[in-house]
């Protein structure tokens, strides 16, 4: 009776630590289950917040153009740089075709007024820069280098040039701010030799020989006349040279120039011109 009555104590004491360690997990899954639940609340509390300043964010001004950005160049919003051929008011002509948008400036697409200003004659390539805080905008213009400029007469001015590409660009870019590295070629545009039909290849030519003429001579050109387009004539500080055709022997008879400079300063009386016309004589022709 006695072991009977210490089993049954065992059995209770059983299942009184069974009851007790199932209320522990009990808790535990509900602190767990509330742990969980606040994590959710709190995820959602932290999305409804970066929603919510992702919207103020959206909404600040500082994200918008000025309403008046393409009014004039001269404003904190708009730069319009490297055009030192184009007027800028021909570049604010273009922009102002376009409505200022009604969006952040990041969702501005520029490739259309990129493609617009680059139908300028003297223009190459344009790159539009977005900035943020605050919203503007700045525009990089690259200009076709100028290459030959086009004069009837060496004091008269320039009524047209060529740049790059063959570009022949007219007297609304005119005059050239820097002509130092341009070439002045004397040409009256009638028939025979019209400078507005001449190509790239052409062009490469007259720069050609400039520059040779340059070279062999260690001066610096001051025109090339192709007025009469069958006998031409470069004009060097000195003194006039006459090469004849552009053919392709123009450039070889280019180089007799180095031999016969020096032979002008034994002469006393004035020079008319040099005489390149031929390979294999070169004369001095004296004024009478």
């Amino acid at each position: 009776m006695q072991n009977n009555s210490y089993d049954n104590h065992g059995e209770n004491l059983n299942i009184e630590r069974r009851v007790k360690i199932n209320q522990m997990q009990r808790n535990v899954r509900r602190g767990k289950e509330r742990i969980r639940w606040l994590r959710c609340w709190l995820r959602l509390f932290m999305i409804a917040v970066l929603i919510f300043a992702a919207y103020k964010v959206y909404k600040l001004p500082q994200w918008y153009l000025n309403k008046n950005i393409f009014s004039s160049a001269s404003n904190n919003t708009l730069s319009i740089v490297g055009n030192k051929i184009t007027p800028t008011y021909r570049i604010i002509s273009i922009l102002r075709q376009y409505p200022v948008p009604q969006r952040p400036i990041y969702l501005f697409n520029t490739s259309k007024i990129e493609k617009e200003i680059e139908k300028l004659p003297p223009v190459k390539q344009v790159y539009i820069k977005r900035l943020w805080f605050p919203a503007r905008l700045g525009i990089i213009i690259v200009e076709r280098r100028p290459i030959l400029r086009i004069s009837p007469d060496p004091k008269a001015m320039p009524v047209a040039f060529y740049a790059e590409g063959a570009k022949l660009i007219g007297r609304d870019y005119l005059p050239l701010k820097n002509i130092e590295n341009t070439i002045l070629v004397l040409s009256y545009g009638t028939k025979g030799d019209d400078y507005r039909n001449w190509d790239e290849k052409k062009i490469r030519k007259i720069e050609t020989i400039v520059r040779a003429a340059e070279q062999f001579s260690g001066q610096k050109v001051e025109y090339i006349d192709l007025r009469n387009p069958k006998d031409i004539y470069i004009k060097l500080p000195e003194v006039k040279v006459r090469i004849g055709e552009l053919d392709y022997m123009a450039l070889s008879r280019i180089r007799n120039i180095s031999a016969i400079l020096p032979q002008l300063k034994t002469l006393k009386k004035k020079i008319k011109y040099v005489d390149l016309r031929w390979e294999d004589a070169q004369y001095i022709k004296l004024e009478e």
